[in-house]
Order: structure tokens, then sequence, then C-alpha cells
């Protein structure tokens, strides 16, 4: 299918990842091997694959732990007819989250959801992680691609201390600089006015958050350290206060 100029499915497909909350989410039964589909909350790692918080006793979980296959769809949610907005559909396997992981990923779980933190620690409730094989993209006429892994994945193994200092970047942000979020939110991505917080950073952008609301700030250049994060959010916030 011909694609129209302006549509980058790659960057489509990354800020679907980055942004939804949930998801309908498909396994295999345990036994049968029939399809089974329910749905999950979603967060996401720094590399933009999605992270789960199930339990054990769960169906779900007990058909990834006989076959880890998994198919996850994300779509916008939008106003209207819900076929014309975009939708994402991920196959891959869901991974069982090991140590020392854990701890990050639990945070940025913990950090887009945070009513979470009620059942987190529960002993039946563990983090999986899914690990894209392939993707499927729908955004319209005209606009139907499949979308490998690496295009849309954020590349971290060179950004060891941004991921390290994330969760300071990210208080720092929430306690001193609500000010400056709201400017990203609302004057360089057009949103409404809003209790916006930052929930998460990579080297490639910022997520943030109010509410049920998500967006994705893109960053002009792939940033890999706590220094040139400073740098970016910097210029960025002067790049929102000459807007009007």
């Amino acid at each position: 299918m011909q694609l129209t100029p302006d549509f980058d499915p790659a960057r489509l497909a990354r800020s679907l990842l980055r942004r939804r909350r949930e998801g309908a989410l498909a396994t295999l039964m345990a036994g049968s091997g029939d399809p089974y589909c329910s749905l999950v909350n979603v967060a996401s790692h720094a590399d933009g694959s999605p992270i789960l918080l199930i339990s054990r006793l769960a169906v779900h979980t007990k058909n990834i732990l006989s076959d880890p296959r998994v198919s996850l769809m994300l779509d916008e949610r939008g106003t209207g007819d819900p076929l014309e907005g975009a939708r994402i559909m991920l196959l891959g396997r869901a991974e069982e989250v090991a140590a020392p992981d854990v701890k990050f990923v639990r945070q940025r779980y913990l950090n887009a959801h945070p009513s979470a933190e009620a059942f987190v620690d529960f002993k039946d409730f563990s983090f999986y992680r899914i690990r894209a094989s392939a993707t499927h993209l729908v955004a319209g006429f005209g606009r139907i691609v499949d979308v490998k892994p690496e295009q849309f994945l954020s590349e971290i193994s060179d950004a060891p201390a941004l991921l390290e200092a994330e969760q300071s970047a990210i208080d720092h942000m929430n306690v001193d600089h609500r000010d400056a979020i709201n400017l990203y939110a609302t004057r360089l991505l057009g949103a409404e006015p809003g209790d916006w917080r930052c929930t998460g950073c990579d080297p490639d952008g910022l997520d943030l958050q109010a509410g049920a609301q998500t967006l994705r700030l893109d960053f002009p250049e792939r940033d890999t350290g706590p220094g040139e994060l400073r740098k970016v959010l910097v210029r960025l916030a002067d790049e929102a206060q000459s807007k009007h």
C-alpha cells in the first residue's frame, strides 16, 4: 500500500508504545492452544518495550508460562469511530523480568500506574517484558504498514548514565519544574492545561501524563547522559516560552 509523504510509521509506533496505558493481550490457552484475549495495563521500558504487571493466578499468566508467545494491541482511544484511530499490533514473547532489572522496571511501571503501589509487592505478581519480533500498524486509509522492532525501539546500550539518573531527573522535574512540564505539554504538544507530570525519559524523548491523558515529547537529537538531558530540557523550555 502506498504511504502518504507526511506519514512516519516508526515515529507513530514509538508514540503509541510510549503513550498507551492499557491494551488487549492475546495469549494461547495452556493445553488447547486456543486464543485467549484479556485487558491489561501497560507501561514501557526505557527502550519502548511493553511492560506488564500480572498475577500468576490470572489465566493469561498461566498461558504465558506455558507458551510465551503473545500479541498486544494498543490504540489511540480517540473520540468518534474507533476504527479511524491509529492502532498497533505487536507480536513477541513475554519474558519475566529478573533481578537486577526488577527495580528499574518496577519504578517505570509505578510512574505510569501509581495505583499499582497497592498490590505491586503481592507474592503472586511479577513483571513481564514483551520482546517484540514484529509489528503491524494501522493508521487510516493508505497508512497500513509493518514496522520492524529496530525501527521503533530506542537504543539504550549507550545510555547507562541516563538510565541511572532517570528517576532523579523525573523527581526533580516534577518537584521543581512543573511549569516547564506544563509548557512542554501545552505549547509544544498542543495539549490543554492540566496537572502534567513527567513519567519517564529515555535517549529519544520524554513521557508526560495528566490523569488519563498521555503525551510523548520527542527530543531534537538523542541524549545519552544526564548533562545532555539537562541541556535539551532547558532548550525545549526556552522554545516553549517563546511560543504564544
